[in-house]
């Protein structure tokens, strides 16, 4: 199996979020995952690309295929230089948001998800890293 390198793609716009949920699709089907897999990680990094342009003023998010094991999966991990977030454990909260959504952007995206970190420093910005899995 012949796997594509690891990519690190800008969000800057909202045509760079289309292309983030583009790369994450076909880096799920060269992975092998289930069109459900795919589609929660889909949805996932639809969620935090959106929220690196909206909250974090852009960034960047780099698009893996990792292995552990027996297991193969793919990983993103969502960097930004925006404000941070002063209260994560809030922020993670179905309902809290400091825009004009749902607020279930981030909760969301780590149910969707086997893997969720955060870091965050307010003034400073956002790293967060999500995976899913596959059995191989």
């Amino acid at each position: 199996m012949v796997e594509t390198p690891a990519e690190t793609l800008p969000i800057s716009s909202g045509e760079d979020v289309v292309r983030v949920r583009q790369a994450v699709r076909l880096r799920c089907v060269e992975a092998g995952f289930s069109l459900v897999d795919q589609t929660k990680m889909v949805t996932a990094a639809s969620e935090l690309a959106r929220n690196t342009l909206d909250h974090g003023g852009g960034g960047s998010v780099l698009v893996e295929t990792i292995h552990l094991g027996n297991r193969r999966g793919v990983r993103l991990t969502f960097q930004d230089s925006g404000p941070g977030i002063p209260d994560i454990a809030r922020a993670l909260q179905d309902g809290f948001t400091t825009g004009s959504g749902l607020g279930l952007g981030l909760g969301g995206a780590k149910r969707l998800t086997n893997d969720f970190s955060i870091e965050s420093t307010p003034g400073q910005g956002t790293r967060i890293m999500i995976a899913r899995w596959k059995l191989t």
